[in-house]
């Protein structure tokens, strides 16, 4: 099945991060809007490697067939909402089967 994975939003905490990191040239590349299709639940050509990290179950349980998680967590029983893992600017993705 694919899996279609779009950015829904992104946040910035700059607050967070004058408090706590160090200075880094390159950040996240994602924008509101993006997506990518997931086959067979595979991570996708372009895919961040710690947002596929944070989301790769949810999209292979979906390319499996499997979904409602959380029994009846999504209004879609076969989506997911996932955030990535940065803590500073997270994005939040929303996961379906297409």
């Amino acid at each position: 099945m694919k899996v279609k994975i779009t950015a829904i939003r992104k946040a910035n905490y700059t607050d967070l991060q004058k408090q706590f990191e160090n200075p880094i040239e390159h950040t996240c590349d994602v924008v509101e809007g993006q997506s990518w299709i997931s086959e067979n639940g595979e991570k996708p050509e372009g895919m961040c490697d710690s947002a596929w990290d944070s989301m790769r179950w949810f999209v292979q349980e979906l390319a499996a067939g499997r979904g409602n998680f959380y029994d009846g967590w999504m209004k879609n029983p076969q989506s997911a909402m996932i955030s990535c893992n940065d803590g500073f600017r997270p994005v939040s993705f929303y996961i379906e089967v297409i």
